[in-house]
């Protein structure tokens, strides 16, 4: 099926390794008090050395909850089971130490409003070298020295360091958060919808400014976010959440210009685009199902215009999708003749 609104990137991405695992999550499921089913229900996702995995779906998806899980910034009162492995040690079961360890160096996060991540009482720069200072002078100047670097690296003036947050405009402290996560030189970045807070023009930058440091410190990066034309232009490969599962992943190109689940090919034609006829945006018809509500069969089937009863008992698995090596969708129906309606 192949929506019009699909935008296909130009080149090619390579199957995902099978070793060099930066991040690997295996089965994770994950329950909260007073739900009558897992808010994470047997995610697997990986993300590669220098690889960029978009991770997309709609709010409430678990698209923050999976990245989170890779720091162990789980709401109160979380259960998990599962693996999350990152440079191949398991996060979940990680002590206090090492678990410092990971979040000042192996990995970092940015976050989708920068504000609410700074002390709006503390400079700049005393966020930036905080965590790289442990204790001395010569220890703060080094720190504040690759700070200053950073900065320079991100397109920001060393002045910053001397200023608070209500002093720095919003794409500005975007690029301080992108260098407050590089301080530790992470081997995976978690960019958690990063632009969704700034215009158009800044958002480009942004985004061009991940790329440019990534190709050069070969990082891992997990971007989350709802925007598709985004994600179709930024990544090597997909994943699509929907109520806490997995239900398409795949290399950008083949799941972009064939979707092979019927919530991907939803979320493609509802996004607008400048070149089509000026009308009303087809819509996804319900709502997301209820985190109170038990679950059985397909969670997408209440929305879905292809189910059948099937799909009411009985959950689909990831299968393939495509040719394309990697291209699988959870979907009872993936050879549906209807699936080839959007192509006319």
């Amino acid at each position: 099926m192949t929506p019009s609104t699909a935008r296909t990137p130009s080149a090619p991405a390579p199957p995902p390794a099978t070793t060099g695992r930066t991040l690997d999550i295996r089965g994770l499921r994950m329950t909260l008090p007073g739900t009558a089913r897992p808010v994470l229900d047997g995610v697997d996702l990986t993300v590669t050395a220098g690889e960029t995995v978009a991770l997309v779906g709609e709010s409430g998806s678990g698209k923050t909850l999976t990245s989170r899980s890779a720091l162990r910034l789980l709401p109160s009162g979380a259960r998990t089971s599962g693996t999350v492995r990152v440079a191949g040690d398991d996060v979940l079961t990680m002590d206090a130490e090492r678990l410092r360890a990971l979040r000042t160096g192996t990995a970092a996060m940015i976050f989708q409003d920068p504000r609410a991540a700074l002390n709006p009482l503390r400079r700049i720069g005393d966020f930036l070298t905080e965590s790289a200072v442990p204790g001395g002078a010569r220890d703060r100047a080094a720190a504040t020295a690759r700070a200053t670097g950073l900065l320079a690296e991100v397109g920001v003036d060393e002045a910053v360091l001397r200023a608070y947050p209500s002093q720095v405009s919003g794409g500005m402290l975007q690029r301080v958060m992108i260098a407050a996560a590089l301080m530790g030189d992470p081997a995976l970045l978690l960019a958690d919808e990063p632009t969704t807070a700034l215009d158009v023009t800044t958002q480009a930058e942004v985004i061009a400014l991940l790329r440019r440091l990534q190709e050069r410190f070969g990082t891992a990066l997990l971007f989350v976010t709802h925007d598709l034309d985004l994600a179709a232009t930024i990544s090597d490969r997909v994943y699509v959440m929907y109520a806490g599962r997995i239900v398409e992943s795949g290399p950008a190109h083949a799941l972009f210009a064939r979707p092979g689940h019927p919530y991907t090919a939803a979320l493609l034609s509802s996004t607008p685009r400048p070149d089509a006829p000026v009308g009303r945006l087809a819509a996804i018809e319900g709502q997301p199902p209820d985190l109170r509500t038990p679950l059985t069969g397909c969670p997408f089937a209440a929305r879905c215009p292809l189910a059948t009863e099937v799909c009411d008992t009985r959950e689909p698995v990831l299968r393939p999708a495509s040719a394309e090596p990697g291209h699988r969708a959870a979907c009872h129906h993936g050879d549906h003749p209807e699936r080839s309606a959007a192509d006319a």
